[in-house]
């Protein structure tokens, strides 16, 4: 589960065996399947289920098989369960790009471009110690770093962008930087670093090679070099079952089955220390476990007036690669679904307070009629009208699809290795199953239900602020800037004349290379503030005035 920003931090760890004694016999079989799907799920063998990964794959044949043994059709790509997606991993630099000092090719591992060089050739003999104009300048950060030693709130990072862009607009036909100092700069190439372009090529050398050419501040050596950086990608899999009724609408249920991996994606709650395994029972095994035993009880329901598509997505920790790929690469009609549910960390029930969170509450009229009668004194329901949030089901609120979202809160395990089998609360998860059901029975003769916007939420961010543009931040766009999913009526951005698919660059004062520096940009505004958005819609760039 992506992080939530909203919601309070549940911190009880629930005893598998409360209530153990009130369940019926025949409930007992579904409880041990529950428990043996998340078993299998959150195995260390499995490696976190980062999306793209063997991992990934192992869960995925998992379902696939479990969705078979079921009688669920194949509803993926090719007539199979498998529905293929890429993720966007960053950059990498290309095997065309290369660096050549004085007729020595320079290692892959011994340079690399900065994120945003252009890909542009060149060939030159410039001086070490002189900036010529249509020239390439050699900068050295021994003196900076030397002098800023005692500086806190010297950023080298910074410092080095400053430079580049100060060299291009003084004539430089290109940058290389290197460091003679004995202070260590810790420069590295970061491929998912967000950065605005430059226009000029880049290139940082480590000391091996600055000492050997860029030393002799008298030398002039020959340089050819062209710095190309390409895109990294992975591919990802949803898994996507089908029970046909013949029905005029499906009914789609979904929760997502990947997670953190080892943490390579900088998703874990844990920031130091040696890399481990992150399991992720509660996040999301529960849900994909529950998925799986609602799939059994749909095959053979009596709820015939709904076609029923279940799907375990992946890439969700990474920002709803999967579910939004599935909305825009449909296997079915979306004009025909009827509603859709997601269960994302159901695994935690409280036994003595039964709270179990409903989100999408305000996505139909349907919801906010029913559901406490369907509920009964099952759970102690706290509802959430959104139909937007941290999980799959914004997705499909995208195209206008009532929603519900099934979530039992967040705990101390969220996001970190010790989120394990042992810690599940299996008869509570089983007993979410069972509401789910009795929802999905309710509505089995209502028809189409009535679709309703509600209020947006953000998805996801470290930043904190207090004033909002009011849009949904395309989490899975990979170029510079924040690309726009969605624009709430009413506000700042739909009044400034942005729209889905524009591109926000600028904010303020304030570049914008990514969703947290967005988000970061928010934070410097309180409401009354007036500020200029700068944006690109296709290839324009547009100005808007916004006051928050």
């Amino acid at each position: 589960m992506l992080r939530p920003i909203l919601i309070t931090t549940v911190t009880t760890i629930i005893s598998l065996t409360t209530l153990a004694q009130k369940i019926k016999k025949a409930d007992k079989a579904v409880i041990t399947q529950l428990q043996a799907h998340v078993a299998y799920l959150a195995d260390d063998k499995l490696e976190g289920r980062r999306a793209g990964t063997e991992g990934e794959q192992l869960a995925s044949t998992y379902i696939s098989r479990q969705f078979a043994a079921i009688g669920v059709q194949p509803k993926g790509d090719n007539n199979t369960y498998l529905q293929a997606f890429e993720i966007n991993d960053g950059k990498e630099i290309s095997k065309s790009s290369f660096l050549i000092i004085n007729g020595e090719e320079i290692k892959a591992g011994d340079y690399f471009p900065f994120m945003g060089s252009t890909a542009a050739g060149i060939e030159a003999m410039p001086s070490v110690a002189l900036h010529e104009q249509g020239m390439p300048w050699l900068i050295n950060l021994k003196e900076p770093l030397e002098e800023n030693k005692t500086n806190p709130h010297f950023d080298v990072k910074t410092f080095v962008i400053e430079k580049i862009n100060e060299a291009a607009k003084k004539g430089a036909t290109a940058v290389v930087v290197f460091n003679t100092g004995t202070i260590a700069d810790g420069l590295k190439f970061d491929g998912k670093e967000k950065a605005m372009p430059f226009t000029i090529p880049a290139a940082y050398v480590n000391n091996k090679v600055a000492a050997k050419y860029f030393a002799d501040e008298s030398a002039t050596p020959e340089l050819k070099m062209k710095l190309v950086l390409s895109d990294k990608k992975r591919t990802g899999n949803n898994v996507v079952g089908y029970i046909n009724n013949d029905a005029a609408t499906t009914v789609i249920i979904g929760a997502h089955y990947d997670h953190l991996g080892y943490g390579e994606d900088g998703n874990s709650m844990v920031r130091s220390g040696p890399m481990q395994i992150h399991n992720g029972a509660d996040d999301n095994a529960s849900g994909t476990a529950a998925l799986i035993e609602l799939a059994r009880l749909l095959k053979t329901t009596k709820a015939k007036a709904n076609n029923y598509l279940v799907i375990a997505f992946s890439g969700e920790e990474l920002g709803l690669y999967g579910s939004k790929h599935f909305a825009e690469h449909a296997t079915i009609d979306l004009t025909k679904a009827n509603y859709m549910i997601n269960m994302d960390m159901v695994g935690r029930l409280n036994d003595s307070t039964k709270v179990l969170t409903v989100g999408g509450y305000g996505t139909s009229p349907y919801w906010g009629q029913n559901i406490s009668t369907i509920n009964g004194n099952s759970f102690v329901l706290k509802y959430d009208s959104s139909g937007t949030g941290p999980s799959d089901h914004t997705s499909f609120y995208r195209k206008d699809i009532p929603v519900l979202f099934f979530f039992t809160g967040l705990h101390t395990d969220y996001h970190k290795p010790t989120d394990d089998f042992d810690k599940i609360n299996y008869t509570g998860q089983y007993r979410i199953v069972k509401l789910i059901y009795k929802i999905i029975e309710a509505t089995n003769n209502k028809g189409k239900l009535v679709f309703t916007k509600t209020r947006e939420t953000q998805t996801t961010t470290s930043a904190r602020f207090s004033v909002s543009m009011g849009i949904m931040p395309d989490y899975t766009f990979a170029e510079t800037g924040v690309r726009v999913d969605g624009v709430s009526e009413g506000r700042p951005a739909q009044k400034a004349g942005i729209k889905t698919g524009d591109v926000i660059i600028q904010l303020g004062d304030y570049p914008v290379v990514s969703v947290e520096a967005y988000m970061q940009a928010l934070g410097k505004f309180k409401k009354g503030d007036k500020a200029k958005v700068q944006y690109k819609r296709g290839k324009e760039t547009l100005t808007a005035d916004i006051q928050f």
